[in-house]
């Protein structure tokens, strides 16, 4: 197992705008490519009440805006205006180009924004969003993006899925296995041990491997947990997935 640290990640923003990042392939080291492929990295951000960050565009970025706690509005130039939260995940799939806006009208946001290399440069600039009744399943994987073609709730235009799950308190759960694929399991708030290793709010772990062993909750836990083809080839073109290290 490999072992990602909170204290790895760097601070950026100010104010209100608060962004903690994440480079996934610093659990394997401090002089490893620091993306996992064409997994960039992703932010865990905190948005207090009344942020706003104006229209802005990407360019061959893979966003995927998975919201843990508040309501953020999304606003683009597509004509969209539409409340995301644990409830309603958004895809943004910028392509060649995308603009948008987000803002944190009415309480505080945690969430993580995801970041991937697309396949190629230039592909069409698209928004999709997900409906989730329940937000993350308790006790079980939900899945909530894919590559194309495989039938994922959101579509990630590369090698690369993303799953969550709430876990209670004593309980444990299997880490699934995608064959080809590097698992990356990230703890977006409690405390879990996966072997004899204790993992917290922000940490990460990691395998070389196919596999990682179950994961076991210390106290009431959020998990996101990826799957990436490491070997796959990918973009560099992107406003933020091309850049190294974030």
């Amino acid at each position: 197992m490999h072992i990602f640290r909170a204290q790895q990640r760097s601070t950026h923003g100010e104010g209100s705008f608060h962004i903690e990042s994440v480079n996934p392939g610093m659990a394997f080291g401090e002089n490893a490519d620091p993306a996992l492929g064409p997994l960039s990295g992703f932010d865990h951000a905190n948005l207090g009440a009344g942020t706003l960050v104006k229209m802005h565009e990407h360019v061959n970025d893979e966003i995927l805006s998975y919201m843990w706690r508040g309501t953020m509005l999304h606003e683009d130039k597509a004509g969209n205006r539409i409340p995301i939260s644990s409830t309603k995940l958004m895809m943004m799939n910028a392509g060649k180009s995308f603009w948008h806006e987000e803002s944190a009208p009415d309480d505080a946001v945690e969430m993580l924004q995801i970041f991937v290399r697309p396949r190629e440069t230039d592909l069409p600039g698209e928004v999709n969003f997900l409906d989730r009744a329940d937000g993350a399943p308790v006790g079980r994987w939900g899945l909530i993006a894919g590559p194309e073609g495989t039938g994922s709730p959101l579509t990630i235009r590369h090698q690369v899925y993303v799953y969550d799950t709430l876990l209670e308190a004593g309980r444990t759960l299997e880490i699934p296995v995608h064959y080809g694929f590097t698992p990356w399991l990230y703890v977006m708030d409690g405390e879990v041990k996966v072997s004899e290793s204790h993992l917290g709010k922000g940490d990460g772990v990691s395998s070389a491997d196919e596999e990682l062993s179950a994961v076991s909750a210390i106290t009431v836990s959020s998990l996101v947990l990826f799957f990436v083809d490491i070997t796959a080839a990918y973009s560099l073109a992107g406003t933020i997935s091309g850049k190294n290290v974030r």
